[in-house]
């Protein structure tokens, strides 16, 4: 049985996902553990990254017995809880960032793409299965797939169901960096923290919203609106790093 385990520390939050066999699937039970978990994360401005994994294993995919029970109801509700915990999680105003160690295949790669930046150890695998047990990628892969690495290394991805190594996911864009193993990646992250720790959080939640479709316009004059825009401005004038507020 998988389970979710969250820790906070600071401006850091890490959602964990654990079971006593070792390997993570995504069951309805656990989707919605997952929904109220990052609902919660949501409601949080003092939090500035959130981390999906980087504990022992990712996510292997989703619960392939209690899925063989479905019918076309269960399936689409079950699909429906999938993309709407999903779809929060790229909604997000904090920078998020899937931390995979061992395999995030399925449902579990699809958690990575709803990332906005993946990390792997060189032993992870990933891919999209779907389509080797006649099924889809069903909680927004297909989509954010493409839209990460191109309509001819998905379809490759998705049709054939393979699983690349973090290497070969690196050099199409399926992820943003590779590490040697957990404990590398335990300490490259403060370094993704330091990068992105200079701009201010409301703007960087702003940017986040304008790519998933919301009107550049007026979340560029949203920024004239609040402290930030003018700290940040005030700040370059006076040579001095800027004080940002909470998102």
């Amino acid at each position: 049985m998988t389970t979710i385990e969250v820790k906070r520390d600071g401006d850091v939050c890490q959602v964990c996902f654990q079971s006593e066999k070792g390997i993570n699937v995504f069951s309805s039970r656990v989707i919605q553990s997952l929904g109220e978990q990052v609902s919660s994360i949501a409601e949080s401005p003092e939090l500035r990254y959130v981390v999906f994994g980087g504990c022992r294993t990712f996510v292997a995919g989703a619960d392939i017995k209690e899925m063989s029970a479905f019918g076309p109801q269960e399936a689409r509700e079950f699909a429906r809880l999938g993309h709407s915990v999903f779809d929060a999680i790229e909604r997000l105003p904090q920078v998020t960032f899937a931390a995979i160690t061992g395999h995030a295949l399925g449902g579990g790669c699809e958690l990575a793409l709803a990332c906005d930046f993946r990390i792997a150890t060189k032993n992870a695998k990933l891919g999209q299965p779907e389509s080797r047990l006649g099924l889809i990628p069903g909680w927004g892969g297909t989509r954010r797939l493409v839209r990460l690495v191109g309509r001819s290394q998905a379809l490759k991805l998705m049709l054939s169901g393979e699983h690349v190594d973090a290497d070969e996911a690196a050099r199409i864009g399926l992820i943003d960096e590779v590490v040697s193993d957990r404990e590398e990646l335990e300490s490259i992250l403060p370094r993704w923290y330091a990068l992105m720790r200079q701009g201010s959080p409301k703007a960087i939640a702003r940017i986040k919203r304008a790519l998933l479709g919301a009107d550049e316009i007026d979340e560029f004059a949203a920024c004239f609106e609040c402290e930030d825009g003018k700290e940040g401005m005030q700040a370059f004038l006076e040579k001095r790093p800027a004080g940002w507020m909470q998102a």
